[in-house]
């Protein structure tokens, strides 16, 4: 079994967000220092939160701001070992056994086919097996049946997987794991326990508004406030899906787009699909900008 080595991520919680910042994300002292830990105990890093509040963008800059590689597992229902860890490419096996058929037994041939040259490795793998720095991000793990959490165990825990045709292999560098969850269902206490684990939710007015401000060049500060204002009041509201972090970068380009200097309700109105995507939901914030409206 080969040894497992460290990577230095980062020096400490004030450089990871020296760091973060220069990859363009600005994280708040609770997240750094979660990064910093992950990165210097060699654990993953859990974090939960509502959609779009930063939590896969921060595992990307986490690679940006130390140029590793990001090897991503975007996980959904129905996920299975296959897609997650590895397959055998049975029809290139196929084709050696018939090539060399009468030719080698059966033992000979079952050793050549169960090779490093059939093997398909998916991003689980990929990541364990990568010498260079890497992040390895499990994107919405929540989405996922219990059963695959039973295959991240090994991975989460000794940073290797177990192919019973060639034995166990273990990362020679071990990655930066960063798992994610929008807490649509509760995540078993096995996965739990060997994670750090990080809370992610919408920014402050303040800090949203830097967001914007740092993301969208030409845009400027009234503007800006008033942006984080009225998405700040459409999650207030009982919406099928709040306004993410992404979105709000979004109308601010709009605005700039179409060199709207006021966000007024007019301008609001004509522009709600950019942060709203269901038609009740904008149904619903017309309603709200029409008696906002009528109290003035």
């Amino acid at each position: 079994m080969t040894s497992t080595t460290l990577h230095r991520w980062f020096s400490t919680p004030d450089d990871a967000v020296a760091q973060l910042a220069g990859a363009g994300y600005l994280a708040q002292e609770e997240t750094a220092t979660a990064a910093f830990l992950a990165g210097a105990l060699g654990k993953p890093l859990l974090i939960e939160g509502p959609a779009g509040v930063g939590k896969t963008e921060f595992a990307k800059a986490v690679a940006a701001s130390i140029g590793a590689e990001l090897v991503r597992l975007q996980c959904y229902e129905g996920l299975d070992e296959a897609r997650a860890l590895y397959e055998w490419n049975y029809k290139k096996q196929l084709l050696r056994i018939q090539a060399s058929a009468g030719d080698a037994s059966w033992e000979e041939t079952h050793d050549d086919i169960f090779t490093d040259e059939f093997l398909l490795t998916r991003p689980l793998l990929t990541a364990i097996r990568r010498e260079e720095p890497t992040v390895l991000l499990i994107d919405e793990v929540d989405k996922t049946d219990v059963e695959v959490e039973g295959l991240l165990l090994e991975v989460l825990s000794d940073f290797q997987v177990t192919i019973p045709e060639l034995g166990t292999l273990s990362a020679v560098r071990r990655p930066f794991v960063v798992l994610t969850s929008n807490a649509t269902r509760e995540l078993s206490e096995a996965v739990k326990r060997r994670c750090l684990y990080l809370y992610l939710d919408y920014p402050d007015a303040e800090r949203e508004r830097e967001i914007l401000l740092r993301a969208v060049p030409g845009l400027e500060e009234k503007l800006a406030q008033q942006i984080v204002e009225m998405v700040a009041k459409l999650r207030e509201l009982e919406l099928k899906k709040a306004p993410s972090i992404a979105e709000s970068i979004d109308w601010a380009q709009t605005m700039v787009a179409l060199q709207i200097g006021d966000l007024d309700a007019d301008a609001a109105r004509r522009t709600l699909g950019v942060v709203l995507k269901h038609v009740t939901d904008q149904e619903r914030a017309v309603r709200e900008l029409r008696l906002a409206a009528a109290k003035r």
